[in-house]
């Protein structure tokens, strides 16, 4: 039980870019996440606080409930596949099309059907487990049923987040290094600093926030100070790839023990998520507001 003040509710547009020809970015797909939208936070390097001089697009994730005929039918959306997430890049609609590259003023967002992002995060997904920490300044949207996940986010947090964190850690620090197999989409940090520097601050950042959750269940955003300041230096370019590298070997070493050791439970409240779905979707197609299970009160 926690003794956190409970989360408000935020009334805000959730107004989405027109549909695009993308399997995930249809209009039919466009029109069910904005009517169904209950939470949606900004996740990218701005809530982090690691975002340098103007040069990012701007992250938002959501999670939405969709009609019952999604759910407990068999109706499809764009090119005849189950609805799960509406994801669109506003970069798409420059010529360039879905080759394009986000930068800043662009916005990236994916709203995820509740039972798809609940998969992931019973899991530990470390991008989707961030949108139940991030400060109410970066809420786009929240209504009563994303009040309530919020107000509950330790019913998600367990030890499977480790390896969750290793396996993003350990991608991200191949592309940093230019490892056999990995790829880079960035080749001019690598010509000007001789490494994917921005690889090498989310790997390092992915260290920091495992470590963070697995010892006191939650995640603090933006990174707190000193790590903040490290982890721009990082991205900037400030600091020699050796001393990275050392960086985030050390934040492996401490996922690593911390996975045998954490606290935090060995696994998620499967039951508390499972009915938290159940009343939520059938309030939502209700039309009324979700109600709460007694034992939710923070």
């Amino acid at each position: 039980m926690s003794s956190r003040t409970p989360a408000s509710v935020v009334r805000g547009d959730r107004s989405l870019p027109p549909g695009f020809d993308h399997p995930h970015a249809s209009e039919e797909a466009r029109r069910i996440a904005e009517q169904g939208t209950i939470l949606r936070v900004q996740v990218g390097s701005g809530v982090h606080g690691t975002s340098i001089g103007g040069q990012d697009d701007r992250d938002e994730m959501g999670i939405c409930l969709e009609p019952p005929e999604f759910v407990t039918g068999v109706a499809r959306v764009g090119e005849g596949i189950p609805f799960e997430q509406y994801q669109r890049h506003t970069v798409w609609d420059r010529p360039g099309g879905l080759a394009n590259r986000s930068g800043a003023g662009d916005l990236d967002v994916v709203v995820y059907s509740a039972r798809k992002w609940a998969r992931l995060a019973l899991a530990g997904n470390p991008t989707v487990l961030l949108l139940l920490f991030v400060p109410d300044a970066e809420v786009v949207h929240r209504d009563e049923a994303g009040a309530d996940l919020v107000d509950n986010a330790h019913r998600f947090v367990s030890r499977l987040a480790a390896d969750r964190f290793l396996g993003y850690l350990t991608g991200q620090r191949a592309a940093m290094t230019g490892e056999v197999g990995a790829h880079t989409n960035r080749p001019e940090l690598v010509a000007e600093h001789g490494y994917d520097t921005k690889y090498a601050m989310h790997a390092l950042r992915l260290g920091v926030q495992g470590v963070e959750l697995l010892s006191t269940g939650r995640i603090t955003l933006p990174v707190p100070e000193p790590d903040r300041s490290y982890l721009r230096a990082v991205r900037a370019g400030e600091v020699e790839l050796a001393e990275v590298v050392a960086a985030v070997d050390a934040a492996e070493q401490r996922l690593i023990a911390l996975r045998e050791s954490s606290t935090v439970p060995d696994e998620p409240d499967r039951a508390w998520v499972d009915a938290w779905l159940h009343r939520s979707y059938l309030a939502h197609w209700a039309g009324s507001a979700v109600p709460t299970s007694p034992d939710d009160v923070p």
